[in-house]
């Protein structure tokens, strides 16, 4: 099997994981801040393990400044999923999901907003298609959206979702020089006293399988998850990644159908193409060229030769995650 090969079946393997995130959740019968609490809780032991084992706790990479910036990617990743897992219960686990993938548009905004990144007429466009999927899937009508309503609130949590997770991206990217996996424990642990106060142990009596679910969503969807993840995004071309990310809402839709019952309709079927199409335009859109300079009348004497720019810089490779 070849590195590429290897990449993919672990990438579609982990996609596959995040599309039975919402029954775990569901079938926890926790509230989301308890859902989310126990899910860092173990899922800091689980990632916690395995960077201890593979020793990437010595000689860690971070800084002051960049464990800061994991950290407060930390507070975003750990309140989306608070918004996410509110989302399940107001609207459905098909609906919320693909609402939440608009994610990638999210990145591509607050970059332009706080950091000033080129927004191309293109990219603007793929956006408002984006949009027209948007309206369609959430299936809320104008009356609805006057009047309110559960639903509403809930299609307004998972774009809020999307939105903390947009904000999680543009941070931990300026993160370099340390593992994926000692970013993502540091993340998890973050959230346990984020949480704490809202946590509700006295609810968590009785629970009896729910722990079962509740473990499950630590070790498995943020343990054995990332992990596939992170060695997969090693493996694969930016290309690929952004493809097999759909394997999580197409999981996510299936699941909920199969274990609860729950389509969307005829009408929002129609919004689920455009989404997924102008999110690959948007993931995979080239960078913009830079304008070019006019010559030099003569060239500067004893002048030591420049790096091109941004030379030493890895590229950035970004995937839908929950």
């Amino acid at each position: 099997m070849t590195p590429e090969h290897k990449g993919t079946a672990q990438l579609t393997a982990a996609m596959a994981l995040s599309g039975t995130l919402g029954v775990f959740v569901v079938e926890s019968g926790a509230s989301p801040f308890n859902v989310v609490f126990f899910r860092v809780l173990f899922g800091a032991l689980a990632l916690g393990a395995y960077v201890t084992a593979r020793g990437w706790l010595r000689d860690h990479g971070f800084t002051p400044r960049t464990l800061g910036l994991a950290a407060l990617g930390g507070v975003f990743i750990v309140l989306n999923w608070v918004l996410l897992f509110s989302s399940y219960r107001s609207t459905s686990i098909s609906v919320a999901t693909v609402v939440y993938h608009t994610q990638p548009f999210y990145v591509v905004l607050l970059g332009a907003l706080l950091f000033r990144e080129r927004l191309t007429a293109a990219t603007v466009g793929w956006i408002g298609v984006a949009f027209a999927g948007l309206v369609l899937v959430s299936g809320v009508t104008p009356g609805e959206l006057a009047h309110g309503g559960t639903y509403v609130t809930g299609i307004g949590q998972a774009l809020l979702a999307a939105l903390l997770y947009g904000l999680s991206t543009l941070v931990t990217k300026r993160v370099t020089g340390v593992r994926p996996h000692l970013i993502a424990l540091v993340q998890v642990l973050v959230g346990i006293p984020l949480l704490l106060p809202f946590a509700d142990f006295a609810a968590m009596r009785g629970t009896g399988a729910g722990w079962g679910w509740l473990v499950g969503l630590g070790v498995v969807h943020t343990g054995l998850m990332y992990v596939l993840m992170y060695a997969a995004y090693a493996r694969l071309p930016t290309a690929k990644i952004a493809v097999l990310a759909f394997v999580y809402p197409v999981v996510a839709m299936v699941m909920d159908w199969a274990v609860y019952g729950h389509h969307i309709g005829p009408v929002q079927a129609l919004g689920v193409p455009l989404i997924a199409v102008a999110s690959l335009k948007v993931t995979l859109r080239k960078p913009a060229r830079r304008s070019p300079r006019p010559p030099a009348a003569a060239p500067a004497p004893r002048t030591a030769a420049r790096a091109p720019e941004d030379a030493s810089r890895p590229a950035t490779r970004a995937a839908c995650e929950a």
